[in-house]
């Protein structure tokens, strides 16, 4: 992630210009090849871990609103 001094900032490669300066002070953050290969290379994919979270959470509020259900039913 390049570091403005200026704005004291990190920055998004694609936040950049294309020849490697920040958009608001205009330093040079970058290196052009190092802007143009983040934005080549798309966006990343979520870790495996991350998935696993949000799968455990699904089943756990799944399970409390049928809980709830049950409870209102009874």
């Amino acid at each position: 992630m390049p570091w403005c001094e200026g704005c004291s900032r990190f920055l998004n490669p694609n936040t950049l210009n294309a020849d490697g300066t920040c958009p608001e002070c205009g330093r040079k953050v970058a290196e052009p090849e190092e802007v143009s290969a983040a934005i080549e290379s798309g966006p990343t994919k979520a870790p495996w871990h991350f998935k696993l979270l949000v799968a455990v959470t699904v089943i756990y509020v799944g399970f409390r609103i049928i809980q709830m259900i049950s409870w209102v039913i009874t």
